[in-house]
């Protein structure tokens, strides 16, 4: 058993000291994860102060102590998503950053056309797209992360990224063909 595994049980144990390390090292990634749904700074820290009550009164729910990064993460996801469902309002992509196949940043449009055209998608292939785009995870910790079989994230990448064609079709793909 792991050192972060002995944490985790004496986290689900009471240890409150023990769940206070456990979140610290996970505080900038639950940010960065309600930031990339709510889109709003506000809403971001209401998400991540949720999230930290939420496994607070939680914690001797966690079955595997390996999978406690998973499970504050899902928390997250959903917390984002009850927020942006009960708000209902426009998405600010001030501070998106987004990169095309060379590394390079793109145009303002482009990245405005590139998360309406990810905010139009159902949550199951918005949440995928965002974790494998923009977290960099792999297919299986997406998998673990949504509690979904990797075939059901396979699937939900492809389709999303065929959802997502008919929406950025026009200038931009032109552009890129003729060149």
């Amino acid at each position: 058993m792991s050192k972060y595994e002995k944490q985790v049980i004496k986290a689900k144990n009471g240890d409150r000291d023990a769940l206070q390390l456990l979140i610290k090292n996970e505080k900038e990634k639950l940010y960065r994860v309600a930031f990339t749904y709510v889109r709003n700074e506000d809403d971001a820290v209401d998400v991540f102060q949720q999230t930290i009550l939420h496994s607070m009164e939680s914690i001797h729910q966690l079955k595997e102590p390996k999978y406690f990064s998973t499970w504050l993460t899902r928390i997250c996801i959903n917390l984002s998503i009850q927020v942006l469902r009960r708000n209902q309002k426009v998405i600010s992509i001030e501070n998106t950053k987004v990169e095309n196949d060379v590394g390079k940043d793109v145009s303002i449009e482009e990245r405005i056309d590139l998360l309406d055209a990810i905010y139009k998608l159902d949550d199951k292939y918005k949440t995928v797209l965002i974790l494998r785009y923009y977290h960099d995870l792999t297919l299986e910790q997406i998998a673990i992360n949504i509690s979904e079989p990797l075939g059901t994230v396979k699937t939900n990448i492809r389709r999303g990224l065929e959802k997502l064609k008919p929406f950025l079709k026009g200038v931009y793909i032109d552009e890129r063909e003729s060149s």
